[in-house]
């Protein structure tokens, strides 16, 4: 202390002195506890960087993201086959074979005529072949006449599916459509594979045009498609993202029981919702915690619990004495499990396991947590308590939003393989292709079966206004 403060000092009076004394503690005291609330916030922070990495076991991760490690000790090569005691599977014997060859009987290494015996017994054995792929070229001649009473050209007409300007036959343009969409082949292979297996070459101008005429046919299914999930009672989405022409959108879908309705666009908000529900309110909504997944209007709404269990799941890693994210979890679990005993347990006994886990939910709510991660957690549950147990009391809501997240998976093998969209009418061909594909599955058809419907038809002239 200077000499010339000293003197300040010894001026003051007992009273002024002891004021002093008191603000400069007051100034201590709140620097302490600002300094003691810091270091709790670091420690925390230190336990969250210590704990592992996120993943799809314990975050909303998906698992395309996981990073897969060396396996660590020696590599164990397993013996090929199948395992001792397993029965033997062996693939079913059609009853009408397309061709018959018969092993008959001829000479013994003896030199005995064994020819016209009765054998004692015939081994059969089937052997499946495909039939040498050939392209078969139909050539169509249209007559053209023009009228002799009112001098209009009239042209012959052909069969459905063959007029127009088309090259190729609608069975060659689904099948490059449906290596296109669902396997994910580039321009390149895809006619490496007709040129192999067909002998058929198609440019990557001519693979472009098929796939934007079947997406615009497809365009036209899809909004029949929107239709039927605006008028469905429970509806799961989500989202994920997506390139076009080097930038970010967002691939959106929507999920019914008997619809499946794909989406990209530049928007990640609340809009893109809006815009595809155009107004209808479904009975129940099933999604993440996504802001935009909740701005959707419905009645009731179901949070996906699988999302919840792998949160929980991050928080046990990094604070594995927190007794209450473990009992949450588990809780959680055991609800599914309720939910899909259902039917075996029967309403009596079914009513009564709800009402027991409504209750220990209700006890997990009301505990008090102290780490930061948790008490946000908490928090969330709730204020969303009514959406977390809807399934128990509506069997048609699903406990998760797994159909949802199934359903974008091909979205996220296409962006890794192609690194996304090259031109603008891409996303809207790819996501209406994938609507109808994805919602004749549910119908019991496969892709291939579910594009070759549209491809049919691609000789028609589209409407300007979308509409049948």
């Amino acid at each position: 202390m200077s000499q010339a403060r000293r003197e300040k000092l010894m001026q003051l009076s007992k009273e002024d002195l002891v004021e002093l004394v008191d603000t400069v503690l007051d100034e201590h005291k709140k620097e302490l506890a600002r300094l003691q609330e810091q270091i709790v916030e670091l420690k925390a922070e230190i336990e969250r960087l210590k704990g592992p990495p996120p993943n799809s076991k314990n975050s909303s991760m998906p698992p395309s993201r996981d990073f897969k490690k060396n396996a660590d000790g020696p590599i164990v090569i397993k013996k090929r086959g199948a395992k001792f005691g397993h029965s033997m599977m062996k693939r079913a014997m059609v009853d009408t074979p397309d061709k018959m060859i018969e092993g008959k009987l001829g000479r013994c290494e003896c030199g005995a005529d064994m020819t016209g015996q009765r054998p004692e017994h015939v081994i059969r054995r089937q052997i499946t072949e495909i039939p040498e792929i050939k392209p078969v070229v139909i050539e169509t001649r249209q007559e053209v006449c023009a009228c002799g009473v009112c001098g209009k050209r009239v042209y012959g007409e052909l069969p459905a599916g063959l007029g127009g300007e088309r090259a190729f036959g609608p069975r060659l343009e689904a099948l490059v459509v449906y290596l296109r969409q669902v396997h994910h082949v580039s321009y390149e292979r895809c006619d490496e594979l007709l040129t192999t297996f067909f002998g058929v070459t198609m440019s990557e101008g001519g693979m472009s045009s098929v796939t934007e005429r079947v997406g615009q046919i497809a365009e036209i299914r899809a909004d029949v498609i929107q239709d039927a999930i605006r008028k469905a009672a429970v509806i799961g989405s989500d989202e994920t993202g997506a390139r076009v022409d080097g930038d970010n959108y967002w691939h959106w879908v929507f999920v019914s029981t008997d619809a499946v309705l794909h989406v990209i666009d530049k928007s990640r908000s609340a809009n893109v919702v809006k815009r595809v529900m155009g107004g209808a309110v479904a009975d129940v909504w099933v999604s993440d915690c996504w802001k935009p997944q909740l701005s959707a209007k419905a009645h009731a709404r179901q949070l996906c619990l699988c999302h919840q269990i792998r949160n929980l799941e991050g928080l046990i890693e990094t604070a594995p004495r927190l007794r209450w994210a473990r009992q949450m979890q588990a809780l959680f679990r055991k609800a599914i499990h309720l939910g899909n005993e259902r039917e075996a347990l029967g309403n009596a006994a079914f009513e009564r396991n709800v009402r027991r886990i409504e209750k220990d939910l209700d006890t997990l709510l009301a505990r008090q947590v102290r780490n930061p991660k948790a008490d946000a957690l908490l928090t969330r549950y709730r204020e969303r308590r009514d959406q977390l147990l809807v399934f128990l009391h509506d069997e048609r809501v699903p406990a998760h939003n797994n159909d949802a997240e199934r359903a974008l998976r091909s979205s996220v093998i296409h962006r890794r393989v192609t690194g996304g969209f090259r031109s603008r009418w891409g996303p809207r061909a790819y996501a209406a292709l994938a609507s109808v594909i994805d919602t004749a599955k549910l119908a019991g058809k496969t892709a291939y079966q579910a594009i070759i419907g549209p491809v049919s038809y691609t000789h028609l002239t589209l409407p300007t206004n979308r509409e049948v």
